[in-house]
């Protein structure tokens, strides 16, 4: 059986980069606003609203307790109705941005937790607003390690986007799975795993230089 042709390896490089970026803008987004809601209705925090962080945090555990392969296939009628279709590049972003926005949420909110409580009772005592503590102490602290989270959150969707490719979402894993493991094409099973393991290093490298970046500015 013959391999497949350079042009394949870039057009599912390609797919694989399409539904890891808008998966990981949607993710990252919501992810983020939901930390920031769970950390400031949290008892004794800006917003103190018991019940509706319970019920949150309540909400964002079971969905990570979910493996991605079930939500895969549990989320096939959201993805038919928001996509119209469950095959593809873009039919894989719905449940890729699902499987990691509650992922995330958790990581953003430990990094916002971490935050110097002081500070924050410092820009109270002279007189912030909520909102103005929230975007101008709480969130530029803790940036160094919602960052780092992001790097880790992108690294899980680029394997969780591999695996995707086993119910026909294209990409990498697709590839992957059509001639590696179908058609016992070993040598392209080796391939498609030194570009993933190539993307997911740049990522690390990059995410790290920024992440640290950061943290020196607010040395």
């Amino acid at each position: 059986m013959s391999l497949p042709a350079l042009n394949k390896y870039v057009e599912a490089f390609i797919e694989t980069l399409l539904m890891v970026g808008s998966s990981a803008v949607i993710a990252i987004s919501v992810g983020l606003s939901l930390a920031i809601i769970l950390t400031v209705t949290a008892k004794s925090n800006l917003y103190p609203k018991p019940r509706l962080h319970r019920a949150l945090s309540v909400t964002v555990n079971v969905f990570r307790a979910v493996p991605f392969i079930i939500m895969l296939v549990a989320l096939l009628p959201v993805t038919r109705l928001l996509v119209g279709t469950t095959l593809g590049t873009w039919a894989a972003v719905v449940p890729l941005s699902v499987n990691l926005i509650p992922f995330y949420a958790r990581i953003a909110q430990v990094s916002l937790n971490e935050v110097d409580p002081n500070l924050i009772e410092a820009a109270r005592a002279m007189g912030c607003r909520r909102w103005h503590i929230v975007r101008h102490v709480l969130l530029p602290e803790a940036w160094p390690g919602i960052v780092g989270g992001m790097t880790v959150s992108i690294i899980a969707m680029i394997n969780a986007s591999a695996m995707a490719g086993a119910v026909g979402a294209g990409g990498l894993g697709d590839l992957a799975i059509r001639y590696g493991y179908e058609r016992y094409e070993t040598q392209v099973m080796f391939e498609v795993i030194v570009i993933l393991i190539a993307l997911v290093s740049i990522i690390q490298v990059v995410g790290e230089k920024l992440s640290q970046r950061l943290d020196h500015r607010h040395a």
